[in-house]
């Protein structure tokens, strides 16, 4: 049986750094730093309550790859480039959670990987027995799969396109 699912989104630097969007593992399902990128393109430059909405919105995609949601999550962790802002990015929160009310840090940090970045969202889920459960047709065959959540476009991924990518 299976105990280590993984899910990738393409984003340029998974591949890169060596990392996957979303890990299950045992009875946990680990997203890693989601930000406000959709189709490879940084959305809502300079508006950080709907950049940590969009992050959010990542991470459940992620999770849904995997067969959890937003429910499911036990535990968030929030940089942010700027803690003064932190009552717009805390009401987005809220209101993705509303009454899962997971364990979370919010950190200001110097900078994301790009400048016009607001906030990065971290995300934990626990359902029991996740990370053996059958992979679903989105997330492919196998341990090591790693289904895209966004289009490719060549041997390049989507994401690479306006996030300073070496093309």
């Amino acid at each position: 049986m299976t105990v280590t699912r993984r899910v990738s989104s393409d984003a340029p630097w998974e591949q890169a750094v060596g990392y996957s969007r979303a890990v299950a593992a045992g009875d946990f399902v680990f997203v890693t730093g989601s930000t406000s990128v959709t189709r490879g393109e940084v959305v809502h430059e300079g508006n950080a309550r709907a950049q940590t909405a969009q992050a959010i919105a990542n991470v459940a995609a992620a999770l849904t790859r995997l067969g959890a949601d937003l429910t499911d999550v036990v535990r968030t962790r929030m940089f942010v480039t700027d803690i003064s802002r932190w009552r717009e990015i805390g009401d987005a929160h809220r209101e993705a959670f509303g009454d899962v009310m997971p364990a979370t840090s919010m950190v200001q940090v110097v900078a994301l990987i790009d400048p016009r970045l607001l906030v990065e969202v971290e995300a934990v889920a626990y359902k029991p027995g996740i990370g053996g459960a059958a992979a679903d047709a989105d997330a492919g065959a196998g341990a090591g799969s790693a289904g895209a959540l966004d289009e490719a476009v060549g041997d390049r991924p989507a994401a690479a396109a306006g996030l300073g990518w070496p093309g």
